[in-house]
């Protein structure tokens, strides 16, 4: 977190030191706090809603109602509020900036090809990251890889139409300034690039933490398994899907193939590793 802080403060002196304007470091500071409060109390009705989700209560599904309050009560926490996407993509998702403000969403494919021990399993991936509070980080990673790949589209676009730049001096001082601006275009180029590696990485790493720990509180590592085996011979994407909540989701909502670059590119590891290590756990 705080090497993306770094990222954006750094990006904000450099461009507004290629413009010539203190303004843009403020702008980018003032920004990036807008989006992160804006992420860190409203992101997770974003994230619904973009996803389609609708909230259920006690009666629509009851059995689904007590696996939740079950593993809750297990985990020491609150019940979360509980939603349903009407989607044949088994898939599922938590959000939320803490425990007491914890939603959780399933589709209606995934109630349907898991039996209860399958779907305990992955209810217990979701209370794990609501558990170790993955959901309000992720929330807070998007935003910040969002005001870093902003700022770098405005400053090349400008750079682009021939707006802003400093004007240029004889001496060393114009050579100073040249340098400069050509660290100010190769930053705005390969910073919206690390910042996604990170993102992807953050994201993938903790999808290995929830398994585990979910693995650890259901004490059946196989039922989270045989749900990931029937989640990836799952194709096809969501109907409605969002490369903004795409890393929220248990397996990969665009539903790709496994390949090399799946996996350094990809919001998840691939599902045979982590149906490995669940598998270790069981022995």
């Amino acid at each position: 977190m705080l090497f993306f802080v770094v990222i954006v403060i750094a990006l904000g002196f450099v461009f507004s030191y290629a413009f010539n304007s203190p303004v843009i470091l403020y702008f980018a500071i003032v920004i990036a706090l807008i989006q992160g409060l804006l992420s860190y109390f409203s992101g997770d009705k974003i994230a619904l809603s973009i996803s389609g989700a609708q909230k259920l209560n006690r009666k629509s599904n009851e059995p689904l109602f007590r696996i939740v309050e079950n593993l809750t009560i297990t985990a020491g926490l609150p019940m979360p509020e509980i939603y349903i996407i009407s989607d044949d993509a088994p898939n599922a998702f938590a959000t939320g900036r803490d425990p007491k403000h914890a939603s959780l969403a399933v589709t209606t494919g995934l109630l349907d090809i898991l039996d209860k021990n399958e779907l305990e399993g992955v209810i217990a991936h979701e209370l794990s990251h609501v558990g170790n509070y993955d959901t309000r980080l992720m929330m807070i990673v998007v935003v910040l890889v969002g005001v870093i790949t902003l700022l770098s589209d405005l400053f090349l676009r400008s750079r682009w139409f021939g707006f802003g730049g400093r004007n240029r001096d004889s001496g060393g001082d114009g050579q100073l300034q040249a340098i400069l601006l050509i660290v100010a275009l190769v930053a705005a180029i390969l910073a919206p690039i690390a910042a996604t590696l990170i993102q992807l990485a953050i994201s993938r790493k903790r999808e290995f933490l929830a398994d585990s720990s979910g693995a650890l509180l259901t004490r059946y590592p196989e039922g989270l398994a045989g749900a990931l085996k029937k989640i990836g011979g799952y194709s096809r994407p969501m109907r409605k899907v969002s490369g903004a909540t795409a890393h929220l989701y248990i397996s990969d909502p665009f539903g790709k193939k496994e390949s090399y670059f799946q996996k350094i590119f990809s919001t998840h590891p691939p599902i045979s590793e982590r149906i490995a290590a669940l598998n270790k756990m069981s022995v």
